[in-house]
């Protein structure tokens, strides 16, 4: 029983979502929805192909080739040699009883068929189909975006074969790259039923305390391990309107006396927004808009827009960098806020269990895999105290769930005997296992006792093996990251360790060099310590290119800038398929001064074959000039910023053993080879300042943009030298540091950095 071509039936979000991380895993597949009038038979199917295009849900066009489109009408037929049926029509029950026939009539008797159904419970959706389509029947509960959400909630009837849900399970874990949970058939599963509750009890809450969507967003985010887009931004996100449905869909399914029915009803404000079509980002204005490039945020009372200013709020900087016990502490409207919708939040949870599940691990899962929550609900109760919550919530006279209650003078995890172990409801506790080949870090982490630590960076000695974690906000490097990083590999090469990796399980592996460091520089007026910054930044990931050991970055999420510098002086590269890379220096009116210069010339130069160095020279220009990102690996690898012997994987929690696996096989691990390059010169670098003037005339960059393109143009092509003349590697570091310390020294540069770090824009100067 092995998945090789797949139907999905329903080209909307979700449908034309799944087909394309079918694709994506290298899989052929059928895109069918109603037919249409007219010429465009298949218009609905081409519309969600055109989605996947929007929404960068393929990893690069290629993967088109493996999707077809076509409708239900003409194209039901190709349903008979399928594998596995995935269907995501409309949430209606007799529409999804009918398919369901069609598909048994054509489909043979050993292809697999699932819903993407959250609302509707698997009993109802089978009673009607014969046992032996019962047996091969499952939901498989998919996130939106499919590609970038790694969530995949699995749930079986009561007649699935088990080998169904094995080859489910395998698929989406292996092929797709899910983090694949087994669920109940309990309404809303674990993802939609906690995180649904959360954001309905901060959207309540914030209306009820008088809250503004900005104050609101600034504590329900960051501060609590949430991202960003907090409770209305995500509003926003994902409609006004469908999350309004989504809760009024848990609220048919959920007995009366249900909690998250307190926190269901929509705001009054939000009935008119919708039928206003003030819906969110999708037509343009919700909870926020834009307008003349200024951002506008709505009154809850009044319904009128303002602009949305920026909080400078000391308390959620505070809680977001030392834990959110800073929030509960504080007596405040934000501490206030805070602990109501925390303290709702993981009550409920708690709640749940058994109902849901025996373990809050399921649930802490679902929560990090579907929300990018930090910590789940149970990490979170362990972080803050459970007597403390325990205590306040008595305090107040208010219910404490049996299961909470169970682990007072406890926790919910622990480490035993070298064992991660998490309490059961029956008071019990069980180690923690995952798949085969599956190995996440924050677990593996609380194992062990880091060999070397600051508050930004630690070291962790997994047998034999140095691992490098950032860990700073965005995980921003300065000079106690590089520091850590410098120290691991002095004590391999020390201690004979086996080799070095430098990974995290954060969002994101590295979002650069800190800015605020860089501004602390320029404004002492200290060039030196700054150049000795960059110095000894390039010094490190020199080592790493050059060490005598096996070298293996595993980045996920983003890694920009000076992250992706460390990522270039790699050895090996094993990434996550969802990596976003590039140098976007340019961007604050700096240059990349860690080797991502000097890497991308030699990149291009050895990917162009390595004959006239001119051409190597200008791929290198325009993609610093520009600050090209690349947001998969396949594109990554066209754009030479990673190698043939660089791979990725499609799910982020089996890059840690496949990274053990290269340290320990050191198969295609060898030093960098870089020798002397004769760059083109003084010619090719009068060209560039042309086209540079040309486009500024036209009105397409800046004065500044200018200014830093042309320092860019002088490290790739040597300035105003002869052609041929021949920079070394170290010519070409000592180039970088140059210009960096001369476009700093600017007063345009200056504004961009601080501009960037006060607002989180930059001035276009």
């Amino acid at each position: 029983m092995t998945i090789k071509k797949v139907a999905v039936i329903g080209a909307g979000t979700m449908g034309s979502g799944i087909a394309g991380q079918v694709a994506n895993a290298g899989v052929e597949v059928w895109l069918l929805d109603l037919p249409s009038n007219g010429e465009r038979v298949n218009a609905l199917a081409e519309r969600g192909l055109e989605r996947l295009r929007e929404t960068s849900g393929l990893m690069s066009k290629d993967y088109e080739k493996l999707i077809h489109l076509g409708n239900t009408r003409d194209d039901f037929h190709q349903l008979a040699d399928c594998d596995w049926v995935a269907e995501a029509v409309v949430e209606r029950l007799e529409i999804k009883k009918n398919l369901y026939t069609q598909i048994d009539e054509v489909c043979s008797d050993n292809t697999l068929i699932s819903s993407n159904t959250s609302s509707i419970p698997i009993k109802l959706l089978v009673e009607d189909m014969p046992i032996d389509f019962r047996k091969r029947f499952a939901i498989t509960h998919f996130f939106n975006p499919v590609r970038f959400m790694p969530l995949l909630e699995l749930v079986r009837g009561e007649d699935t074969a088990q080998a169904v849900m094995d080859e489910f399970e395998r698929f989406c874990d292996q092929e797709l790259g899910k983090g694949v949970i087994s669920c109940l058939d309990t309404p809303g599963f674990l993802g939609n039923r906690v995180g649904c509750f959360a954001i309905q009890a901060a959207l309540q809450a914030a209306d009820e305390m008088g809250l503004s969507p900005v104050q609101a967003d600034a504590i329900f985010g960051r501060p609590m391990g949430i991202p960003k887009t907090g409770v209305f931004g995500l509003y926003d996100l994902i409609g006004i309107d469908l999350m309004s449905d989504v809760a009024q869909s848990l609220v048919n399914t959920l007995p009366e006396t249900d909690a998250f029915n307190r926190e269901a009803p929509k705001l009054a404000l939000m009935v008119k927004m919708i039928a206003n079509g003030q819906t969110g980002n999708k037509q343009g204005q919700g909870f926020y808009r834009t307008v003349g490039g200024e951002r506008q945020v709505i009154d809850l009372k009044t319904g009128e827009y303002t602009k949305a200013e920026r909080l400078d709020l000391p308390l959620a900087l505070k809680a977001e960098k030392e834990g959110v016990m800073h929030l509960l502490n504080d007596d405040s409207i934000y501490g206030q806020f805070a602990w109501r919708v925390l303290s709702r939040t993981l009550s409920y949870a708690a709640s749940l269990i058994p109902e849901v599940g025996n373990s809050p691990l399921g649930v802490d899962d679902a929560m990090k895999l579907g929300y990018n929550w930090v910590k789940g609900p149970f990490a979170l109760l362990d972080e803050i105290g459970i007597d403390y919550v325990i205590s306040r919530l008595q305090k107040e006279g208010r219910q404490v769930p049996p299961f909470l209650m169970q682990a007072a003078g406890s926790s919910f995890y622990r480490v035993d005997a070298g064992n991660l172990q998490v309490r059961v409801f029956d008071g019990g506790w069980q180690t923690i296992s995952r798949p085969e080949g599956v190995l996440r870090f924050n677990e593996k982490r609380q194992t062990l006792t880091p060999q070397n630590t600051t508050e930004v960076a630690s070291w962790f000695n997994i047998d034999g093996i140095a691992l490098v974690e950032f860990h700073s906000k965005a995980n921003a490097l300065d000079g106690d990251s590089m520091a850590i990083l410098s120290d691991a590999i002095d004590q391999v090469e020390a201690r004979g360790l086996r080799g070095l990796i430098i990974h995290n399980d954060a969002q994101h592996f590295s979002c650069g060099v800190n800015l605020q460091a860089v501004r602390n520089f320029f404004m002492r007026e200290d060039m030196d310590g700054l150049d000795a910054f960059l110095a000894h930044f390039q010094n490190t990931v020199h080592r790493m290119s050059q060490a005598d050991f096996p070298v293996v970055c595993a980045p996920v999420g983003m890694s920009l800038g000076g992250g992706f510098e460390v990522v270039l002086h790699s050895k090996e590269v094993i990434c996550h398929a969802n990596s976003t890379m590039g140098l976007v220096e340019s961007g604050v009116g700096v240059i990349p001064g860690g080797g991502g210069c000097k890497e991308t010339l030699y990149r291009w130069h050895q990917k162009l074959g390595g004959g006239d160095i001119s051409e190597a020279a200008w791929k290198a220009f325009m993609n610093l000039g520009y600050g090209r990102t690349c947001s998969s690996p396949i594109l990554a690898r066209e754009q030479a910023m990673l190698r043939s012997n660089d791979h990725f994987l499609n799910n982020r929690d089996r890059l840690l053993p496949v990274a053990i696996a290269a340290i320990e096989s050191g198969q295609g691990q060898r030093a960098f080879e870089r020798p002397d390059l004769a760059l083109p010169g003084e010619e090719v670098f009068h060209s560039m300042v042309k086209w540079l003037e040309n486009a500024h005339a036209e009105g397409k960059l800046t004065p500044h943009n200018v200014v830093v393109a042309t320092e860019l143009a002088r490290i790739v092509t040597g300035g105003e030298v002869a052609a041929g003349t021949l920079f070394s590697e170290q010519d070409l570091y000592d180039a970088e540091r140059t210009a960096f310390l001369k476009l700093v020294s600017t007063q345009a540069t200056r504004a961009r950095i601080s501009s960037m770090l006060d607002t989180g824009s930059v001035v276009q100067n």
